[in-house]
């Protein structure tokens, strides 16, 4: 099974029919990842972190296929019933067209992208026993855009008859809810699950025309915040850490707390 198939295979529980193809960002529904932070239970309050991930993709009309790595770098601190998060990270990928007429004036097999970005999260918790109940959170991600994808859409933008979302600069925010707990025996081996729901700001228009559908979240979107859900899973065992995440794609990091 190649990684497309995979992607597809993990993508079956919200995928949508549609026949439109809409050129979106890169990092469109992609930009937040979970930020991991000290919890209540963990002896030093302040921790940097540094990781590498993949990111498998489809486009919202699942036609089109994205793969990329990025590098992580956050700081975190955990204070009486209140955490917070900040850092950067940047990303490097390739966008492959599934488009069947290699005759068509969009035709194209892939084309590059490259994104830099910074990340703020933050949430209040409650801690019970061994876990800490991270009950309400806001995500917010803001990302530029390079590389010949970039402007390969700008140009298509010109062009009549094409579905394009031609912006390099994405914000996005949500809210989240998490709860992360140790083991029995030991304190220094965590994990975490968390619920992600929010959108991107902007450029409305495209995403609300009733010829391009979405997924289903994507369909009850609009007023330029188009909703996506997204679902992380968090391990750490000493100083290592890894996620899990998956929405409009799959995303698989490993790092190092430091």
């Amino acid at each position: 099974m190649n990684l497309k198939q995979l992607l597809y295979l993990s993508l079956a529980v919200v995928l949508f029919a549609s026949c439109s193809h809409i050129y979106e960002p890169a990092l469109y529904h992609q930009d937040i990842v979970y930020q991991p932070k000290p919890t209540s239970f963990d002896t030093v309050k302040a921790a940097n972190y540094i990781s590498g991930g993949l990111d498998l993709n489809a486009n919202s009309n699942f036609n089109d296929f994205l793969v990329s790595g990025q590098l992580n770098l956050s700081r975190a601190y955990v204070f009486n019933n209140f955490n917070l998060s900040y850092g950067a990270f940047g990303t490097a990928g390739h966008y492959d067209s599934d488009q069947a007429n290699k005759g068509a004036a969009n035709y194209f097999t892939y084309k590059y992208f490259e994104a830099l970005g910074g990340r703020f999260s933050a949430n209040a918790f409650v801690t019970s026993g061994r876990a800490d109940i991270r009950f309400i959170g806001v995500e917010i991600a803001y990302s530029h855009e390079y590389g010949t994808y970039a402007a390969y859409r700008e140009n298509l933008n010109t062009k009549p008859g094409y579905f394009v979302d031609p912006r390099t600069n994405l914000l996005t925010m949500g809210l989240t809810s998490e709860i992360i707990f140790h083991n029995v025996n030991n304190k220094d081996f965590q994990n975490g699950i968390r619920v992600f729901l929010g959108g991107t700001f902007g450029n409305s228009a495209i995403y609300s025309n009733p010829n391009v559908k979405e997924s289903y979240f994507g369909a009850i979107s609009g007023g330029g915040f188009n909703i996506f859900p997204k679902a992380s899973y968090f391990i750490k065992v000493k100083n290592y850490i890894g996620t899990v995440e998956i929405g409009n794609g799959l995303f698989l990091r490993f790092g190092y707390k430091f």
